[in-house]
């Protein structure tokens, strides 16, 4: 079931507490920014695998453990992703499905 995204409930999610003056559009900018932040930060992830995996081929890093967390990690990041992805659109479908 699909809750109700009102301006508190945005407010929370993006990290700002809610205030009279703050308008729908601000707190889309804000969730937006929050949204863009965590593509960023899976992003970073992704790179800081790539780069323990080059250094582990090439013999600077001994560790594996250390190359699989990083790994695991970014793996699980991927994935939350990927499911936040699929029930936004599948939220969308359901709006798009309603009868006005």
């Amino acid at each position: 079931m699909i809750d109700k995204l009102n301006l508190q409930t945005a407010a929370k999610i993006a990290g700002t507490a809610p205030t009279k003056s703050m308008s729908a559009s601000e707190v889309s900018d804000q969730f937006g920014a929050y949204l863009n932040d965590a593509i960023a930060s899976l992003n970073n992830q992704q790179a800081s695998v790539d780069k323990l995996n080059e250094q582990f081929v090439k013999g600077e890093i001994s560790d594996v453990h250390q190359v699989m967390i990083a790994s695991e990690k970014a793996s699980l990041g991927l994935e939350l992703t990927v499911q936040v992805r699929n029930k936004v659109i599948e939220a969308y479908q359901e709006i798009m499905r309603m009868q006005v």
